[in-house]
């Protein structure tokens, strides 16, 4: 397999991924659950038999054992052992419950009984997160696949955690399901027989325009022409400008700036460097200049995203259509 290109390394190893609340379904006989929701995105395996998993209204997928799924945007969602099984009240059943796992039907009534985990992926850093929307609204990965090689493991290890009680066994899921979401939209990326995803994560997919990406994420600080990328791959400056356009959504100098931005705030989280510092190394000649270009790309001013990096979601929902996270089963 080909080595990943270097902006989706970039990106994945910036998103400061949390995944927390962690929450499934051990089932028997006919069941089925529909929760309604207004987050985004949910990773989730099934690991041992078989569901049937719809979002939207979307045609529903079947799940066996080894499954892995992304819902990336959803109003509501349901899970049931077949498709024309009646649904209950997710929400109430899991909190009448109490509990991280909900069994449902009669113990022992089904040699092979299905359990279902899913978890909330939350990004701390929402100007990155913001790259990944053009996530397919429900995607499998399947067990029999070649990018699910990655991910098996990862599910033993979960399963083995979830059945057990061991100390930190909390903190390891959750790190687990981290590791999880990576693998997943890596896999996703790379599966050539897979739904490719549009938007920026699409883009990576295309010849020429995944190579000006990473040209730009190689040298993000060089003062790039639209020119100067077309000619780079081989373009003329016009159809490569509409090319990048179509496929990433906006144009190419105003990727370059957003992910400038980006890098930049990452680096006023870390360490104690000051703003004017962080404006020098991007070629900014006054502090004043910097900020004003943050705030437009980000949202909020420099100062104000490192006290509170999550400051900047609800201005980036009105550029991606949302910067929310995803809940769990439970808390749907």
């Amino acid at each position: 397999m080909e080595e990943m290109p270097d902006p989706l390394l970039d990106v994945l190893a910036a998103l400061n991924v949390r995944v927390t609340h962690l929450s499934g379904v051990e089932a028997t006989g006919h069941w089925g659950l529909r929760f309604d929701a207004h987050e985004h995105i949910k990773i989730g395996a099934v690991l041992t038999g078989s569901c049937v998993l719809g979002a939207d209204g979307e045609p529903a997928l079947r799940l066996s054992a080894g499954d892995c799924f992304l819902m990336s945007g959803y109003r509501w969602f349901q899970v049931a052992d077949e498709h024309a099984t009646p649904l209950d009240d997710g929400q109430r059943i899991f909190q009448a419950a109490g509990t991280r796992i909900v069994r449902l039907g009669a113990p022992g009534a089904d040699a092979d009984p299905t359990l279902l985990l899913g978890a909330s992926v939350h990004f701390l850093d929402p100007t990155v997160a913001a790259l990944l929307a053009g996530l397919p609204l429900l995607t499998a990965i399947r067990a029999g696949t070649g990018p699910a090689r990655a991910i098996q493991p990862l599910l033993r290890l979960i399963l083995e955690e979830a059945d057990r009680v061991r100390i930190g066994a909390p903190v390891m899921i959750e790190r687990l399901a981290e590791m999880l979401f990576l693998q997943a939209v890596r896999a996703l990326v790379e599966d050539p027989a897979g739904a490719m995803p549009y938007g920026w994560l699409g883009a990576l997919g295309d010849a020429r325009i995944g190579g000006s990406l990473v040209l730009m994420h190689r040298q993000p600080a060089r003062r790039w022409t639209v020119a100067e990328l077309g000619h780079a791959v081989g373009m003329s400056r016009a159809a490569f400008a509409a090319r990048f356009k179509q496929l990433v959504g906006m144009p190419p100098l105003e990727y370059l700036l957003r992910w400038r931005m980006h890098t930049a705030g990452r680096e006023l989280l870390t360490g104690d460097r000051t703003v004017a510092s962080v404006a020098a190394e991007w070629g900014y000649a006054s502090e004043a200049g910097f900020s004003a270009a943050f705030k437009r790309i980000v949202g909020v001013p420099p100062g104000r995203y490192r006290a509170d990096p999550m400051a900047a979601a609800p201005a980036l929902k009105s550029l991606n259509g949302s910067a929310e996270h995803l809940v769990s089963f439970a808390d749907a």
